[in-house]
C-alpha cells in the first residue's frame, strides 16, 4: 500500500508542478501559479506523514518506509532546482524569455554548477538520513527498522562515490584540462540531472 502511495506521490509531484506552470503561463495567472508551485513540497510530507503513520499502527519498517524518507531527502536537495529549471523552460516557451543555456563543460559556471550538484546531493543525504536515523528512533526496535539502516548505508556510499567521481572532474576543470569557459543552449530540460533526481 505504501508502495503505491510512494507511486501516487511521484505522479502528484509533477501534476501540481505542471498545473503551476499552466497557469502561470498559458492562464495568465502568475500569483495562483506560484502559490501552487510553493505547495509542491506538500506532496512529499504528506508521503512522510503516511508512513510515520502507518509505522505508528504497528506497521514493519520496510524499504518502502525508507524510500519516503529517502524521496523527502531528494526532494529538500533537487526540488527547488527543478522547480526553477521547469519554470525558466515554461517562461521560455511561452512568456519570451530567453532560452536557458547550460555551462560549457570545464567553464567557472560548469566549476560551480558540478559542485552545487554534489552540495545538492550531500543536503539529500543529509535529510534524508536524519529522517531514517528519526524512524528508527520513533519505531525504537532496531531489529524492526534494518532496512532502515540498509538504506541509510547504501545511501552514504552512494555520496562518497559521487564525491569521488565528481572532484577528478572539478580539478580537472580547475587546473585547464576542461573546454573553453563558454556557454551553450540547454537540451531537454533534466535530463543531464535525471540520475541525480530521484
Amino acid at each position: 500500500m505504501l508502495v503505491a502511495f510512494i507511486v501516487g506521490a511521484e505522479i502528484a509531484f509533477w501534476a501540481v508542478l505542471a498545473l503551476g506552470l499552466l497557469v502561470r503561463y498559458v492562464l495568465r495567472a502568475p500569483r495562483l501559479g506560484g502559490a501552487l508551485l510553493l505547495a509542491v513540497p506538500l506532496v512529499d510530507l504528506l508521503l512522510l506523514g503516511a508512513a510515520f503513520l502507518d509505522l505508528r499502527e504497528g506497521g514493519q519498517a520496510s524499504t518502502a518506509h525508507g524510500l519516503a524518507a529517502v524521496y523527502l531527502g531528494v526532494s529538500v536537495g533537487y526540488g527547488h532546482q527543478i522547480i526553477g529549471r521547469m519554470d525558466a523552460w515554461a517562461a521560455h516557451r511561452f512568456d519570451g524569455a530567453p532560452r536557458p543555456v547550460r555551462p560549457r563543460k570545464g567553464s567557472p559556471e560548469w566549476i560551480r554548477r558540478e559542485a552545487a550538484q554534489y552540495a545538492r546531493h550531500v543536503l539529500s543525504w543529509a535529510v534524508g538520513s536524519a529522517l531514517l536515523l528519526l524512524g528508527v528512533w520513533y519505531v525504537g526496535d532496531l531489529g524492526r527498522t534494518q532496512a532502515f539502516l540498509h538504506l541509510l548505508g547504501l545511501w552514504t556510499v552512494i555520496v562518497v562515490v559521487d564525491g569521488v567521481c565528481t572532484a577528478p572532474e572539478i580539478l580537472k576543470a580547475l587546473t585547464g584540462g576542461g573546454r573553453a569557459p563558454d556557454r551553450e543552449p540547454e537540451g531537454v530540460p533534466g535530463v543531464e540531472d535525471a540520475g541525480r533526481r530521484r
